[in-house]
């Protein structure tokens, strides 16, 4: 990293443990989304430095000092980068910030939290055990154990690159394989400040490789390298959807958390206040630019105009302006892109018919400047097969949409292709279990929204995804099971029969 012409920090890529300019000698800018200006020079790498990455981490795999390493060093090195991670939290929370706009209040607790990934992997890494099968066969001892895959393409988005990058990571290297990451070209910075810890770590060189870039000049020669054994992608289902298609071609694993049309469903028996505060954090905390956002949501009808007004009294208070400021509450759009297609996404709603009982607009207050900033959005009068109920807009517009009862609100809740998470607000202890249990959602919230832990396993249904992260389970997705026959016969029986 350095100062280029001007104002702009120019950064190098990060290949088999060395700061290399792209094959091509091109970059391109990085905009920070609170001022609507370039910050930074991103490497605009190709189908060269992809491959130079893969065949480092190829044989960083198959040879020199990673292989060599036991499950204990390994987690031993996971956890010194937990350290440095504490360490280091704020700063790369304020990269993050710089680069896509998040709230540096969320940021800097999930930079900090981040590190409890490469703690928790850390710990698990020899903890990985197999197991002794009494078959059915004599004179027979089998075993199996389990191995790791190689290399690991991690592609990740850019509402929250580290910390997502972190689910991938951790569990990848505690099982032993390396990595190549192709972070958000969006959002590249802080992978590349990322990997000086990585450095600092001790982390053998190829183990871990960054090459950034745009999707067909990166992420597809990335995903289609034959030495590529498993893709972990983290985005759009759109994008998802190839990545498997082109996966398949090439029979490598894969793993995917992929779009959400989350239903944060409230009945009239809740804490109506603390329901309005996990509405409010489920569709505008992080700009609703999140997977998991509660995008939908259901109230039952008794109380939906009681509700529906306390809730837009709540959100006009929200503070919008610069993310770096901890009070504020509502920050930009990360890209211009994005933007465009949340405006885009208003008008639609409109043109359906949905009425916004709140903002519906760009946001123009003083204190966004220019900025991509959208105004917190509420629209009323939405039924569940209008796009704006059924299309992840992935940001701050919150459909609204009345339910009569449980059995109308589980079909409506599980009436759209996804299947991430689900919220539900009801002091009706029964009610929590039954609706829990109903709801096609690999996560579901009772009483409260947007929790999540590296102890716990994390993924969709439907085109939501495939496999789980976080949790003990999920270092599986990053590993291979091998059988082992021993025979303790004096004898070998006939040669010509299955044993």
């Amino acid at each position: 990293m350095d100062t280029a012409a001007g104002t702009l920090t120019k950064y190098r890529m990060y290949i088999d443990g060395q700061w290399v300019e792209p094959a091509s000698g091109n970059y391109f800018e990085s905009d920070n989304p609170y001022l609507g200006k370039p910050w930074a020079l991103i490497p605009r790498g190709n189908a060269a430095d992809v491959d130079r990455a893969v065949q480092a981490a190829r044989k960083a795999f198959t040879s020199g000092e990673w292989p060599k390493l036991n499950a204990s060093k390994r987690g031993a090195l996971l956890r010194k980068l937990g350290d440095l991670i504490t360490d280091k939290s704020r700063f790369l929370a304020e990269i993050e910030v710089r680069d896509n706009g998040k709230l540096l209040a969320e940021m800097s607790a999930q930079t900090a939290y981040m590190a409890q990934w490469y703690y928790y992997y850390g710990g698990l890494a020899d903890k990985i055990e197999g197991t002794v099968i009494p078959t059915d066969k004599p004179d027979t001892f089998n075993y199996t154990h389990y191995e790791p895959l190689g290399v690991v393409a991690a592609i990740v988005p850019w509402n929250s690159p580290l910390l997502l990058l972190a689910w991938k990571l951790a569990p990848a290297l505690a099982a032993g394989n390396t990595v190549v990451v192709k972070p958000s070209e969006y959002t590249s910075a802080s992978a590349l400040e990322f990997m000086k810890l990585i450095e600092q770590a001790g982390f053998p060189a190829g183990v871990v490789n960054v090459v950034t870039g745009f999707g067909p000049e990166v992420g597809t020669p990335l995903v289609e390298h034959p030495l590529v054994a498993k893709i972990a992608f983290t985005g759009s289902d759109a994008t998802g959807q190839r990545i498997y298609e082109a996966a398949a071609k090439g029979l490598k694993r894969v793993s995917m958390e992929l779009g959400g049309k989350s239903p944060n469903i409230v009945f009239d028996d809740a804490h109506l206040d603390n329901a309005i505060k996990g509405v409010i954090s489920g569709i505008f905390a992080a700009t609703g630019q999140t997977c998991i956002a509660g995008s939908r949501l259901l109230v039952q009808q008794s109380i939906h105009d009681q509700f529906v007004e306390k809730l837009v009294a709540f959100a006009r208070t929200a503070k919008m302006g610069n993310p770096m400021d901890l009070d504020t509450q509502v920050g930009p759009v990360t890209n211009k892109p994005q933007f465009e297609k949340i405006l885009k996404y208003i008008d639609i709603a409109r043109g359906e018919g949905a009425k916004p009982a709140l903002g519906g607009a760009r946001a123009t207050r003083p204190e966004c400047g220019d900025g991509w900033f959208v105004e917190p959005t509420i629209f009323t009068g939405v039924k569940n097969s209008m796009r704006i109920a059924q299309e992840e807009v992935f940001g701050p517009v919150l459909a609204v949409i009345p339910f009569k009862d449980e059995e109308e609100a589980v079909a409506i809740g599980n009436d759209v292709v996804y299947g991430l998470a689900a919220g539900v607000w009801t002091q009706n202890m029964r009610r929590a279990f039954v609706m829990a249990e109903r709801l096609q959602a690999g996560t579901v919230w009772v009483n409260t929204y947007r929790a999540v832990s590296y102890l716990s396993p994390f993924g969709g249904y439907k085109r939501s995804g495939i496999g789980r992260e976080s949790g003990q389970e999920m270092i599986k997705e990053y590993l291979q099971t091998k059988s082992v026959w021993i025979s303790t016969a004096t004898e070998v029986p006939n040669p010509f029969i299955l044993r």
